[in-house]
């Protein structure tokens, strides 16, 4: 059983977006010559996101509109005008934890005949939503 971890550093300057990190998903399970296992990709900071679906551009600007409704920004500390306890912190990010309690943490992906295993058209990609720092995206391959 062999195991491999390779990190990612993202960063985007803009609050929130979405970039497909496939091709690195892929390159990290290649170098790690695993043949049959699991990768798991996880977003390493509280207000990203690693998710699966389809790399088209008009779902990732319905996931962006959905996500501001469900958790709009708001830096106010202040429940009564729409803010969020979180930001009394000194952060201005409680909707960026919210979205990425909605996207999720982490995905885990097939390896067979040493490539990722998916679905047709599912692509990885990652999700951000408190940008304008570098963020980490761990990528860990165990099998054979």
């Amino acid at each position: 059983m062999k195991s491999h971890r390779h990190v990612l550093t993202l960063h985007l300057p803009e609050r929130m977006g979405f970039v497909n990190i496939t091709p690195q998903v892929a390159e990290a399970v290649q170098a790690s010559r695993v043949q049959e296992g699991l990768c798991l990709v996880n977003a390493m900071h509280i207000t990203a996101s690693v998710f699966i679906n389809d790399d088209e551009s008009g779902l990732h600007r319905d996931y962006a509109r959905w996500l501001e409704q469900l958790a709009p920004f708001n830096p106010s500390s202040d429940p009564s005008r729409g803010g969020y306890l979180h930001n009394r912190s000194g952060e201005d990010n409680g909707d960026a934890h919210h979205k990425r309690q909605i996207m999720g943490r982490e995905v885990l992906i097939a390896i067979t005949a040493g490539r990722l295993d998916f679905g047709p058209w599912e692509q990885v990609f990652y999700g951000e939503f408190d940008g304008r720092r570098d963020k980490r995206v761990l990528i860990k391959i165990i099998g054979e």
